[in-house]
């Protein structure tokens, strides 16, 4: 029933504390689409892909006292940071998930910053696309952001370093 759930806060065990929404967004969309087996569906959102499915599970997960969500004050706005609890680690350890290894990939993404996982997640929506089209995507897009070649070009590094660690 929870497998789903499981997932989730299995990509939590691995990462450690999460600090921001968007991040935690960007993070797991872009295990999925490095061959992670997460299921969320994924629109193309304000800031880049975004899954209503995932915020409704992290919801679920912080009712259920698996997930610990910290809600701070910066600045003119709040900033939420999750955590796995010691109950939702005991439900973990109980619970057979046939998963690869997420720790290398997880631990990776979450010392990036949102606004780079926001890039490398809008290039990766648009991957099926020549890298000039999602370049244009990205300028036009993301324009506020005002990403440069070279940080598209990084995206696109980061990518394939993060697919040769899926594989190893």
């Amino acid at each position: 029933m929870l497998t789903e759930h499981a997932k989730i806060m299995k990509a939590f065990a691995a990462a450690g504390e999460i600090t921001g929404r968007k991040k935690l967004q960007k993070m797991i969309y872009i295990a999925k689409k490095i061959d992670y087996p997460f299921y969320e569906k994924y629109n193309f959102h304000f800031y880049g892909p975004y899954s209503e499915e995932l915020t409704l599970r992290v919801e679920e997960l912080c009712n259920l006292g698996f997930l610990d969500e910290l809600k701070e004050k910066k600045g003119g706005y709040y900033q939420y940071r999750y955590a796995l609890t010691e109950k939702g680690e005991q439900f973990l350890g109980h619970y057979q998930l046939d998963m690869p290894p997420l720790e290398g990939c997880m631990q990776d993404l979450n010392e990036q910053s949102a606004r780079f996982l926001e890039l490398v997640s809008t290039v990766l929506y648009f991957e099926g696309l020549e890298k000039e089209e999602v370049k244009e995507k990205v300028f036009t897009l993301k324009a506020k952001q005002r990403y440069t070649d070279e940080e598209v070009d990084e995206a696109y590094q980061y990518i394939d370093s993060l697919r040769n660690l899926v594989k190893h």
